[in-house]
């Protein structure tokens, strides 16, 4: 007898997690970078547009893909159309890529925690801090390590006593850190340039760029293209409303990402006296310049900010993980029909060893790395891989399945089980028509980048 699929206890625990999992990495450091290098407010009101847009719906097919078939994505595609079984090994493809090295900047964030926890704030503010942590060997190997444990743990408890826990856990508290951070930077003198320069749309900078960057940025963001929330879609039960809880998703990873911005643009304004080259340094961003914007303030503040600020990094990028590893777990667990505890240790093995180039590739395989890889070390390798090319082309094939081979009518009809579909008319026109051109815009422009 087949065993029967684990699923969230309601509404309230599939949007948290799924909003875990869209609230990551690329809401804390890659929005407010790419705020400042395309123009500020301009590019905040494009993403936002596009969020409730394009954003919408196709968050709403996977996650109607998933509930329909109760499956993963290998199977989702395969069972409503045997043709397509490719791209569910596509789209399986892309969380396996970013799961590792994901992990290895989870274990930078970790030590950052801890070096402010434990009152080393002045340490971490040196320009050389970050430079000299990840070229060495052991030090980030064994942060990204114990990252990919805790990771996990959470993912081997199963879905609702694990994942759905710890994302009513972590969430909410997410949710204030970073509502309380954004207030406090704020208010510090100097940063009223930066929060007008962040949400006044300048129309002058507008370009062809600014829109293709904030859809590169909506898939980082949201999720979208690597099966996660097909497989979190297959968790979910047939009474709750679908396109309510798309919506609601929507909001947490937009605000998440707003009040980011709001954190992060203002901050380096008062630090650098308004200089938008110090907002570009993308990862760098992160671990070097906003230590010394802590660093820079007094003692207590500045430690006692700095040490909230990467908490909440941390829970972002652990309920990314945890999304990133349940995927790959609910493929495997899908295919091979094999116990939950083996595949999660099988999986998170497996991590770590595919996870040391990257861990390494700052350090003592730069060199080498940078001479075979076009220029660049393993991380952003796999970064450019899984981003660039691969999620771009699941997306497009996942907008002609749903489009034109199951025809939108099937996942519309899915959506309406459980309330009336209210967007259905622009769902239907979006992934039939607008969607693909714009995700080959994407992908022609991704590769022109690399040439």
């Amino acid at each position: 007898m087949e065993k029967e699929r684990s699923s969230f206890t309601g509404r309230l625990g599939f949007v948290l997690a799924a909003a875990g999992s869209a609230v990551g990495l690329g809401n804390i450091w890659r929005f407010p970078y790419l705020v400042a290098q395309y123009g500020g407010g301009i590019f905040l009101l494009v993403y936002i547009i596009l969020v409730v847009t394009f954003g919408f719906a196709l968050m709403a097919a996977e996650i109607a893909l998933g509930r329909k078939t109760g499956l993963s994505a290998i199977g989702a595609f395969q069972k409503l159309n045997k043709k397509f079984k490719f791209l569910g090994i596509l789209t399986s493809i892309v969380p396996i890529v970013i799961f590792p090295y994901y992990c290895v900047i989870g274990g930078w964030v970790t030590k950052y925690f801890t070096v402010f926890l434990t009152g080393q704030a002045q340490d971490a503010a040196q320009e050389t801090y970050f430079s000299s942590f990840i070229g060495q060997v052991w030090q980030p190997l064994g942060w990204f390590a114990l990252f990919v444990g805790v990771t996990a743990v959470i993912v081997l408890l199963g879905v609702e006593k694990g994942i759905e826990k710890a994302s009513k856990f972590m969430m909410p508290l997410l949710v204030v850190l970073t509502v309380c951070v954004a207030i406090f930077v704020a208010c510090q003198p100097g940063a009223w340039d930066g929060i007008v320069y962040y949400f006044t749309p300048n129309f002058s900078h507008f370009s062809s760029g600014t829109v293709l960057a904030a859809l590169g940025q909506l898939f980082y963001s949201m999720s979208l293209a690597m099966g996660i929330m097909i497989t979190y879609g297959s968790y979910m039960k047939k009474d709750v409303d679908l396109e309510k809880s798309v919506k609601q998703i929507e909001i947490f990873d937009t605000g998440i990402a707003i009040f980011a911005g709001l954190m992060v643009v203002p901050a380096v304004f008062v630090f650098s006296s308004g200089d938008l080259s110090k907002l570009q340094t993308g990862p760098g961003l992160m671990f070097e310049m906003l230590p010394q914007v802590f660093g820079s303030m007094n003692g207590v503040v500045g430690g006692v900010l700095g040490t909230l600020f990467f908490l909440l990094v941390l829970f972002a990028a652990l309920t990314s993980s945890i999304s990133l590893m349940e995927t790959v777990v609910s493929i495997l667990q899908d295919k091979l029909k094999w116990n939950r505890k083996t595949i999660c240790l099988l999986v998170a093995a497996g991590a770590f060893l595919v996870g040391i180039p990257s861990s390494l590739g700052n350090g003592i395989w730069k060199e080498w790395s940078s001479s075979v890889l076009f220029g660049m070390d393993f991380l952003t390798f796999f970064d450019f891989i899984s981003n660039s090319v691969l999620m771009p082309i699941v997306a497009f094939f996942t907008c002609v399945f749903v489009g034109w081979v199951i025809k939108p009518k099937t996942l519309s009809d899915e959506i309406e089980i459980s309330s009336p579909f209210k967007r259905k008319k622009m769902f239907e026109v979006i992934i039939r028509y607008i969607a693909p051109i714009c995700i080959v815009a994407i992908l022609i422009s991704s590769v022109f980048k690399l040439v």
